[in-house]
């Protein structure tokens, strides 16, 4: 199998050597995304949770299309939060963007400090459909 680095100008450039995506075979490994403006580098959200995770399910969302896959190939997501009492504010917004009935496996864990200082970060890993597979 070859691996695919998967790039959008769509999310976030890479802060650092790393990519926005892997794919190997029919699965892709998204990096995690923080609320970042994709146009200017920018944190979204100022202090709010709210804004800064639909922030994040955007930049996600922008890296999956460019992949060829989407929130219902998800099969994991790991939410990485400043403050775990931001858990209901940021469950509100990432139930927007996966479906209950079949939504991915997930962790999330209070961390000391994130990138930029945000509140939020998430990465995930999909399945790519075989029509949409680079390989």
């Amino acid at each position: 199998m070859t691996k695919v680095i998967i790039y959008t100008p769509d999310a976030p450039a890479p802060v650092g050597p790393y990519s926005q995506a892997v794919q190997v075979g029919e699965w892709v490994f998204l990096a995690g995304q923080i609320a970042l403006d994709p146009q200017t580098g920018e944190v979204v959200g100022g202090e709010d949770v709210v804004a800064q995770t639909r922030q994040v399910m955007q930049n996600l969302s922008a890296v999956l299309r460019a992949a060829g896959s989407d929130w219902s190939q998800v099969v994991k997501t790991t939410v990485y939060l400043a403050d775990l009492n931001d858990f209901a504010a940021m469950n509100s917004v990432y139930g927007e963007y996966v479906d209950p009935d079949t939504a991915p496996a997930r962790a999330c864990v209070e961390v000391s400090r994130l990138p930029k200082g945000v509140k939020v970060e998430i990465d995930c890993v999909a399945m790519v459909p075989k029509m949409s597979s680079r390989q």
